[in-house]
């Protein structure tokens, strides 16, 4: 048996098409079907079950791939441990952020990351929080940066900060004129929201659950910029975090932004990786890039 092999058969199983699979592995389909039939004589088990148009994994063959990802993912660790034995910050690092919160977070702690740490290769990825959570798992990443609370036994965390969130409306609307927006004054007011998968849809349904609002139900957005569009647009408001409205974030015509009175609703966000992550204390000292953003980005 070889790690060869066994790369080509994860990637099948990801990608249920030898096609797909073999150009994500950079192979020819043939070499990569080879391989993977080379595997099923060797361990004298069927694997795949191959019909046109169509490939499923075999019980046993699901099984095998979940043990043959988990020692990929070891193997990749040990690279990872040894390369980096004497220079922690280089290499690659794979981090997963969630849509509502990379292209406002980004911009910046990028350039101090970029500073602090020359030789590190930093290779994003924007996804749903379940899915960060499915790549940290299958070990196609190796930290994510989500919304807390995160019920996974599996993963360790580092809390980063916490962002408050505002009140977002057209210009004419009735509470516009208020210096700030109190929880009694949302309640009965339709909240545009984005659709499902989103970790900001469930932030702001407690926000509307706190306070007697409801969603409105026949529009879902698909992302952040959406619901600012549509809130320019009259068709409602709705809730952004501070990070949403802060520069470089262009100002929107027709939309006037409220800060909360009293306690403000937040979100606090956290850095997450496995237990078995090999670099845990590299991870620890990057986290202070995010820690270290200004305060003033964090609340209007």
């Amino acid at each position: 048996m070889n790690l060869r092999a066994l790369k080509y058969f994860v990637s099948l199983a990801e990608l249920r098409h030898f096609s797909r699979a073999a150009e994500a592995c950079f192979v020819s389909q043939p070499t990569l079907s080879t391989q993977i039939r080379k595997l099923e004589e060797e361990l004298g088990v069927q694997l795949v079950e191959r019909a046109p148009r169509k490939v499923m994994l075999t019980p046993i063959g699901e099984e095998v791939a979940s043990r043959a990802r988990s020692v990929l993912r070891d193997l990749d660790q040990i690279t990872n441990l040894a390369r980096r034995a004497h220079n922690p910050g280089s290499g690659l690092l794979r981090l997963g952020i969630f849509p509502t919160l990379a292209p406002y977070l980004l911009p910046h702690v990028v350039p101090l990351i970029r500073e602090r740490y020359p030789q590190l290769k930093l290779q994003l990825y924007e996804e749903k929080t379940a899915d960060i959570l499915a790549m940290l798992e299958q070990g196609k990443l190796d930290a994510g940066l989500m919304a807390e609370p995160i019920e996974d036994s599996n993963l360790e965390s580092c809390p980063l900060f916490e962002e408050t969130f505002v009140v977002a409306m057209p210009d004419a609307h009735p509470m516009s004129h208020k210096e700030s927006i109190s929880m009694d004054d949302l309640r009965g007011q339709e909240l545009l929201l984005l659709e499902d998968g989103h970790c900001l849809r469930d932030q702001a349904l407690e926000v509307c659950q706190l306070a007697g609002a409801r969603e409105k139900v026949d529009f879902h957005a698909t992302s952040m910029e959406t619901l600012r569009q549509m809130v320019a647009a009259e068709v409602g408001i709705t809730l952004l975090p501070s990070l949403a409205i802060k520069p470089p974030i262009p100002l929107t015509t027709n939309l006037t932004l409220k800060r909360f009175a009293g306690n403000p609703p937040k979100r606090r966000i956290a850095m997450y990786w496995r237990k078995s992550f090999a670099l845990k204390e590299f991870l620890e000292e990057l986290s202070v890039c995010f820690q270290t953003i200004p305060r003033e980005l964090l609340s209007p």
